[in-house]
């Protein structure tokens, strides 16, 4: 009984298999006729039909791979000086953002400053 269903399922995977390659076969046969049915004398030339009938195009835009990428801004160096102006700033009531503003450094930074130098009230449970 199940040495049966053992080769009855054999029989159906080299069923699967075999219709697998005859669509295959196909598929390659009608892919390969049609610019000649459109009236093209090679597929790239057909390709080149598709892709201007086709409209706009998706994905990167012409030209992208070979446009240049934006310049990353440089790190900001933290020197004792930097420490010092947060402090002053701080003292003076500026906000995180103005700060990091004012100095050309990001707001982690400065968070960061004010932490180490003490600078930030603990959070209350």
């Amino acid at each position: 009984m199940v040495a049966d269903k053992i080769k009855e399922l054999a029989a159906a995977k080299a069923k699967v298999t075999e219709l697998e390659a005859s669509i295959a076969a196909e598929l390659r046969s009608e892919l390969a006729s049609l610019p000649g049915r459109y009236g093209f004398n090679d597929a790239s030339s057909f390709l080149t039909a598709v892709k201007a009938a086709s409209g706009k195009r998706r994905g990167r835009k012409p030209g992208a791979a070979n446009a240049v990428a934006p310049k990353r801004r440089k790190r900001a160096k933290i020197t004792d000086a930097t420490r010092a102006s947060v402090k002053t700033l701080v003292a003076e009531g500026k906000t995180g953002n103005e700060i990091a503003k004012s100095l050309g450094i990001s707001l982690p930074s400065v968070q960061n400053i004010k932490t180490t130098l003490g600078l930030v009230r603990k959070k209350k449970k």
